[in-house]
């Protein structure tokens, strides 16, 4: 399977594509969507949608409690107000209970009910630092994030849905950070934790792994004593009391911490990820049939006569899209976007859809992928694979020569795909001149794709792309090197195309003015702006008013290519949102796009495949699929994906850590590259931008001088030479120790670095 890529987001004759044949109008395949025009509605467009039947109490009551003039009710007036049928009345008392659970509601004295948020409370998700506080992230991104300090984060642990209120702030500035308190933990993140066993003379106890989880867990002495020292998997018990420690019971034990696979074991446990399909599933699965049968091809667009193909990393075997072209007779680029189509295969309510419905999205570990989906679909006749042919949803858009749309329609089509690149083989073609058809296809995709993303940044999008460092292991999960990979015009040309079909699809999508699903990115809070300015500064990055786009972008565009470009992106997203799932379109900030969903990954993530079915299904069939339900789905997908997220990104962290523990084991020590990231009181955190490695060169480990810190400048002042360590400054680093059950790694400057920097006029 291939690595899930950070934006997305042949043997006829390439240099002419056949066209496949009209359809008369009579005999258009029913499943086919009319055109639409980014300009006017062209012939054929459909005419607005009629008015709404009234809707379902359960997706009336959210509006009904927000309502100005709603005064609280109990159940029973909830009930005769939202028209509830007296055969419904016992489902209906079920709903407002799980509404309550994961606090879209909440009981006030007599038993009414209110919204959280009237009352002055916020629903989110406790995000805890390693030093103890933490951030309430609320669940509706219209609210702003709240600081949480660690007296104040109750029973609740790193990942908690909670609810916390506000606190009143005396003499607070404007500026600064809005501060609350936990006050119910309404969903545990997970259940079980994953630590070492340890104990004193008096008890035993469990040390997680999460660094973010302060408390260490309380536990009976263990069966088996040699499990002393070793990882355990340790179910947690309910936590009543901030004053007495959290206790949970072992319920299996992982193995030594340095044992080949444990660590990445731990990590399966630690977020309580599925390690295998249950066997109805695989059965379910292996049902289906691998042939297409020939009524099914009769009712799709026949697109196998135009070339097509796939580039995809080295490594990959799940292809979710590809690609085909064709330049029309006024000059104008019609380029076909075609996407597995997993709903086919994949049925609303099915096994299968409900498996995959919990999972939410494939997890690409290190050393293995947890997919959404069972091989036989993943891997296999839902993956556009070449020279077979597989079934799409296409989306058909239709480009001027400065990239500007002129339409777009979708189609459920047939396709054949003639040709395999991998992005390295793709990126060798478009390094030199074209001299094959083949060549000639990618380089006419790709000059579309450059004029796309050149049009996309001149509107405001944010050149984030960070390199990516890939692990590479060997049999016994010992990591052997990192691999740099870069965000080059290979990945650029698929990234374009992706983002194209997710934008028109979401117009589509909003202009039937029914509840769709959209991939969001809320404007960041300017406070959380100010700050990343600071930072910025600090590190001789003057920037203006960071609210506006364009001061972003410009600073953007300063660092770009210099030393400290990775650190100020880092910076940055760190003051952005989290882009979410949502069933209303608000548009995406990072990408400047009004309009924008997740459609061209169905193999590995959920909410594309609930795009696929909003965008081709008829009304009826997604009868199911409305408002409060698509809002409670992306709550669930936007959960997911953020836990898949730190699984992934925790795996890298622990093999590169691994990686560099080696390193500080050889006996030929090996210098590196490092940039001055944050400079603190206990030392300078530095990152090796080649890497994208994170540490600590503590005070100790800056050799030759005696350095004070200066809280005001945030910078380190040596008293012999005057050296000033700032952010943004570089340094030649050598591993000094590795923490792996802290996941940290401290470094040390190395003498010729900083009597280089004490010559430095920068320093």
């Amino acid at each position: 399977m291939n690595k899930p890529r950070s934006s997305r987001p042949s043997h006829q004759s390439p240099s002419r594509p056949s066209h496949p044949k009209p359809h008369p109008p009579q005999q258009r395949p029913p499943q086919q969507q009319r055109h639409r025009s980014g300009r006017s509605a062209p012939a054929g467009t459909q005419p607005p949608p009629k008015p709404s039947a009234p809707l379902h109490w359960r997706e009336a009551l959210i509006p009904l409690l927000s309502d100005k003039t709603y005064q609280p009710m109990d159940e029973k007036a909830l009930a005769r107000k939202l028209r509830v049928p007296p055969e419904e009345s016992a489902a209906f008392a079920e709903f407002l209970v799980a509404e309550e659970k994961v606090g879209r509601i909440m009981q006030v004295r007599h038993s009414l009910y209110v919204l959280p948020k009237s009352l002055g409370f916020s629903v989110g998700v406790l995000q805890m630092n390693e030093r103890g506080f933490g951030f309430l992230v609320p669940s509706d991104p219209h609210e702003p994030d709240f600081y949480v300090a660690g007296e104040d984060t109750g029973t609740a642990f790193h990942g908690d849905l909670v609810l916390a209120r506000l606190k009143e702030q005396h003499g607070r500035q404007r500026d600064s950070r809005l501060r609350g308190e936990v006050v119910k933990v309404l969903q545990r993140k997970r259940r079980q934790l994953v630590g070492t066993l340890r104990k004193t003379p008096l008890f035993f106890y469990v040390l997680p792994d999460e660094t973010r989880i302060p408390h260490d867990i309380s536990v009976p002495p263990p069966i088996n004593p040699a499990s002393l020292g070793q990882k355990v998997v340790v179910e947690l018990k309910d936590w009543p009391d901030r004053r007495k420690a959290p206790e949970g019971l072992i319920t299996e034990t992982l193995g030594a911490p340095d044992a080949p696979g444990v660590d990445l074991l731990s990590i399966i446990r630690k977020h309580d990820l599925p390690t295998s399909f249950p066997e109805k599933i695989e059965q379910e699965a292996a049902e289906i049939p691998a042939l297409i049968p020939p009524e099914e091809i009769a009712r799709r667009e026949d697109f196998r006569k135009i070339f097509t193909l796939t580039i995809d990393p080295d490594d990959a075997k799940d292809f979710d899209d590809a690609l085909s072209y064709r330049t029309l007779p006024n000059g104008d680029f019609e380029i076909f976007i075609h996407i597995a189509d997993v709903s086919h295969y994949v049925r609303n309510g099915s096994a299968l859809d409900v498996e995959a419905r919990s999972r939410g999205n494939s997890i690409y570990l290190v050393d293995r992928v947890i997919p959404m989906l069972p091989e036989k679909l993943s891997n296999g006749i839902c993956s556009l694979q070449p020279n077979v042919d597989r079934l799409v949803k296409t989306a058909i858009v239709t480009l001027d020569k400065r990239g500007e749309i002129r339409g777009f329609r979708f189609a459920a089509g047939i396709i054949h795909s003639a040709k395999r690149f991998t992005y390295k083989e793709a990126f060798a073609q478009l390094k030199k001149p074209v001299t094959t058809p083949l060549g000639g296809h990618l380089h006419a995709l790709n000059e579309m794709a450059q004029v796309l993303r050149k049009r996309r940044f001149a509107r405001g999008a944010l050149d984030l792309d960070f390199p990516e460092v890939k692990v590479r292991v060997d049999a016994l999960g010992i990591p052997t090197h990192l691999e740099r990979t870069e965000n080059d015009i290979s990945h650029q040309l698929i990234e374009e195309f992706m983002l194209l079909a997710n934008e028109v699809v979401a117009l589509e999508l909003k202009r039937r003015g029914r509840p769709g699903m959209y991939r969001i990115h809320e404007n960041p809070d300017p406070s959380r702006l100010e700050e990343f300015r600071a930072q910025a500064k600090s590190m001789g990055y003057s920037c203006g008013d960071l609210s506006q786009r364009g001061e972003i972008q410009k600073l953007l565009n300063k660092v770009r290519g210099q030393p400290g470009e990775s650190v100020v992106k880092i910076g940055l997203l760190k003051s952005l949102k989290r882009a979410t799932y949502s069933p209303k379109p608000l548009g995406h900030y990072g990408l400047a796009k009004i309009n924008y969903t997740h459609f061209t990954s169905p193999i590995r993530r959920y909410s594309d495949l609930v795009v696929h079915r909003l965008l081709f299904g008829h009304p009826r069939d997604n009868a199911d699929l409305g408002y409060d339900t698509l809002a409670r789905l992306c709550l669930h997908l936007s959960t997911t994906e953020r836990s898949a997220a730190e699984a992934e990104q925790e795996s890298v962290k622990l093999k590169k850590l691994e990686y560099f523990d080696r390193q500080a084991k050889a006996t030929k020590r090996t210098s590196f590259s490092a940039l001055i990231q944050e400079v603190r009181s206990s030392g300078v955190m530095v990152q090796l931008p080649e890497f994208l490695v994170q540490g600590l060169v503590p005070l100790s480990a800056l050799q030759g001088d005696l350095f004070v810190f200066n809280p005001q400048r945030l910078e380190l002042v040596g008293q012999r030479t005057r050296l000033v360590l700032r952010a943004g400054l570089p340094l030649q680093v050598e591993v000094a120790t590795v923490d792996l059950g802290r996941q940290q790694v401290d470094f040390r400057a190395t003498k010729q670095s900083l009597a280089k920097l004490s010559h430095s006029p920068r320093a």
